[in-house]
């Protein structure tokens, strides 16, 4: 199974239908822990198994429950920060994992009961799960899973988030039911900070590069649309030693600009001076970036990224969850 997924808003959606939750910076997952299991299973957006990288939330709840949840971990100033869990998420490895948990502890926050001692519960309105999932928190029957609280008034927690520097909120309606894999208008998230799931479509040369070896200096990333990858600009900052080693690592070159062109959308295509002596690849590969402006935060992405800097490879997320 894979998550519903929340669909880009412009503002708070107002009325008692909604309810609000804070959105995590964080990593989704599925936690699958059927009856008798002493391990949950743990599965990202694109149904990989990530369950060797979280042990110390792989340990199973007492009851069978399939939950939506995101797992966090906190930076220096306290807050939920994605790019605290990149080195978590990639390893596969028992032993690192250990010890990435002892170094690196992480939290699952779980806002959704999908299943329940073999009911399933999608056809459910969201408040009916919720109920349930409150009880079972409340029994004490998900361990150290925690159940983040939810909140009626959506302005005063966008306000809060906002100041606290927290990454947005995400808006659901009380009737909604669970919609795998679907990208729903029942749920919408608003985020403050100004990042972006993007495809990675080339990259150009470091300046500079010695020894006739090349070394990645940026990547060129698009955004996924009905009509092909629109190319969203250029990303260099924050590349560099092992990050660019493991982008590297992972681009397969094609020879082929794989950006759609201006025909299809005025902000597609890719200008000259940004296409020259670029290494064009298959695109596959989903980073995250972040970038100032307002104009990228809208639902539609418009125009192009004002500096921007690479936070990380989401190797959890396909071109076709964006």
């Amino acid at each position: 199974m894979r998550p519903m997924l929340a669909t880009p808003g412009a503002h708070v959606p107002p009325g008692e239908e909604w309810v609000h939750e804070v959105k995590w910076d964080g990593i989704r997952l599925l936690g699958d822990s059927p009856e008798g299991r002493t391990q949950t299973r743990l599965t990202t957006r694109n149904d990989n198994d990530a369950t060797r990288a979280w042990p110390e939330i792989a340990i199973g709840p007492a009851r069978d429950v399939l939950v939506d949840g995101e797992v966090i971990a906190l930076n220096d100033a306290g807050l939920p920060d994605f790019r605290v869990l990149m080195d978590r998420m990639h390893n596969r490895d028992a032993g690192r994992a250990a010890r990435f948990a002892e170094r690196i502890p992480a939290t699952y926050m779980v806002f959704d009961l999908l299943r329940l001692d073999g009911r399933l519960l999608i056809e459910e309105p969201w408040a009916e799960r919720r109920k349930i999932l409150e009880a079972v928190h409340a029994d004490g029957d998900l361990g150290s899973w925690q159940v983040p609280a939810t909140y009626d008034d959506g302005r005063m927690l966008h306000e809060v988030t906002r100041d606290q520097g927290l990454e947005g909120i995400v808006s659901k309606r009380r009737i909604s039911r669970y919609r795998p894999g679907e990208r729903s208008k029942d749920w919408v998230k608003l985020a403050h900070r100004y990042r972006a799931s993007l495809v990675v479509g080339g990259w150009r040369p470091e300046v500079g590069t010695e020894g006739g070896t090349e070394r990645i200096g940026a990547l060129l990333v698009g955004q996924p649309t009905s009509d092909g990858l629109v190319y969203r600009g250029r990303v260099g900052s924050g590349i560099g030693g092992k990050r660019a080693q493991r982008l590297g690592d992972l681009l397969r070159e094609t020879g082929r600009n794989p950006f759609a062109g201006p025909d299809v959308d005025p902000d597609g295509g890719v200008p000259p001076v940004d296409a020259r002596g670029t290494h064009w690849v298959e695109p596959f590969l989903v980073v995250e970036v972040e970038t100032h402006g307002t104009a990228f935060a809208a639902a539609s992405y418009k125009g192009r990224l004002r500096q921007p800097s690479f936070i990380g490879i989401r190797e959890d997320i396909e071109p076709e969850d964006l």
